[in-house]
């Protein structure tokens, strides 16, 4: 058995995995990165690259289908080729993986090391049964696996999670889709855009991580309108039936229903990747749920020179989030037993559906009852967005009713990416309502929208302060 030592070994080679590398190396530390699976992150893989490649073949016919409205003819039918549709997702899909791929072929041999790693004492790694690793400090950026709760494992083959569809070489007829949180809306929308029959459950009431009830209500009835998505679904029965999946539920017009599907798509979230790393041999305690306590500041495990990054910690599932953490970890690490807290950005969070949705700092569930005001827009009779046919969704902004500070903002509507970031921006610049009211606005743009929604808030700040 070889023994090597490190400074710093991270297991792991996804997005936070290759940032704590980084990090590491450009401390001056040598550093060892341990990955058991393939090469290339999960991003590249089997998230946002390839359903964005999805959607936006969807967007397309979506478009195509769409041009009555603008007094546009199309002779015939538009007509979905599935199988050059999943051609051109996957043929992108390796070329982004391959560019990662590039970086890590990049890094020099004797930083890398195949296998999966445990812990089996304090500090020491055993990687597979081939290779004890002796470090002084770790970092955990495993990544997370799709979760399958125990009621849809006797659907066997006719059970997916969101990786299995980009290995589709045509489109399905027919889906059915469990959870209406970001992956299960984006690909529910996009697989109906492109001709496949869908329906989409959910439970609680839940839909995209939205916080605020108006909010996820204007989307909710956005996208019913489109395709069929309960968020509060009924579902009394899910069952293989041959080489289908056959569902039993009561309808939005509470009747009861039953319909087979080609398969069923599990996106009811994503479990931490911890099983197997032997966090007990390092003596890192977890609660109930198997998780261990960091700070999230720092990444750091208790006062241990252990660090946690990516979505391996369950904290924030996005890849810019997974990038930042990784930074800090490797740098943590790296310094450790001098560990600093690093610099977190404004939470940020788009789901690419059409109209997008998109979180932007704190939501009304995060803040303190009555220290906020709610303004709005609705984009209903928004310029820009009635002249493109975009005009759907509300915009809601929360700012503080002594600082009149942006706290954060929620919304559905057109080009939610864009304003999101304006949005953020101004967040973690600790920016007030009146100093973004001075920003130039042009004419004639969506972003007008955001100054009529800032205009609301001030009306009602100033509202707060004649009372």
């Amino acid at each position: 058995m070889k023994t090597i030592e490190t400074d710093v070994a991270v297991v792991g080679a996804g997005t936070a995995g290759l940032s704590a590398y980084k990090a590491a190396v450009k401390a001056g530390k040598r550093v060892l990165m341990i990955e058991g699976g393939p090469y290339g992150t999960t991003c590249a893989r089997v998230g946002c690259m390839p359903s964005k490649l999805l959607i936006a073949a969807a967007e397309a016919a979506h478009g195509a289908s769409h041009m009555d409205a603008f007094g546009i003819r199309l002779d015939g039918h538009v007509t979905v080729d599935g199988r050059a549709v999943m051609d051109r997702v996957k043929r992108e899909r390796d070329r982004f993986v391959g560019f990662v791929l590039e970086g890590v072929e990049n890094i020099p041999a004797e930083h890398k090391l195949r296998g999966y790693a445990r812990f089996v004492s304090p500090g020491v790694l055993m990687v597979d049964e081939h290779t004890r690793v002796e470090a002084a400090s770790v970092v955990i950026a495993t990544g997370s696996t799709a979760s399958v709760p125990p009621p849809f494992k006797g659907l066997g083959d006719r059970l997916i999670i969101n990786d299995d569809v980009f290995d589709w070489d045509d489109l399905p007829k027919r889906v059915v889709v469990f959870g209406p949180g970001v992956i299960g809306l984006e690909l529910g929308q996009a697989l109906s855009r492109l001709g496949v029959v869908v329906r989409v459950f959910g439970m609680s009431g839940s839909l995209a991580g939205l916080s605020d009830l108006a909010v996820r209500q204007t989307a909710k009835k956005i996208f019913q309108d489109e395709f069929y998505l309960d968020p509060d679904a009924r579902v009394l029965e899910t069952k293989r039936v041959d080489d289908e999946v056959e569902v039993r539920y009561v309808k939005l017009d509470n009747t009861v229903c039953v319909e087979r599907f080609d398969f069923a798509l599990v996106a009811t979230g994503r479990r931490p990747n911890l099983d197997g790393l032997g966090l007990a041999a390092a003596g890192i305690a977890v609660n109930d749920n198997g998780m261990p306590a960091f700070n999230r500041l720092t990444m750091q495990l208790g006062k241990e020179p252990v660090f946690i990054a990516g979505d391996v910690n369950n904290d924030v599932p996005l890849l810019h989030e997974a990038a930042d953490e990784g930074h800090i970890a490797g740098e943590n690490a790296a310094r450790f037993p001098k560990v600093k807290p690093g610099f977190r950005r404004t939470p940020l969070a788009v789901v690419f559906t059409d109209p997008q949705i998109a979180m932007v700092g704190q939501g009304p569930d995060k803040l303190v009852a009555d220290s906020f005001v709610t303004g709005s827009v609705d984009f209903r009779a928004q310029g820009r967005s009635r002249v493109i046919l975009k005009n759907k969704g509300v915009l809601h902004l929360y700012a503080d009713r002594v600082s009149r500070q942006l706290l954060g903002a929620q919304m559905v509507g057109p080009s939610a990416e864009h304003l999101a970031h304006l949005l953020a921006w101004s967040v973690q610049q600790a920016m007030t309502i009146d100093q973004m009211l001075q920003m130039p606005f042009y004419h004639p743009v969506i972003e007008e929208g955001l100054r009529t929604a800032l205009r609301d808030t001030a009306a009602k700040l100033d509202e707060r302060v004649c009372a």
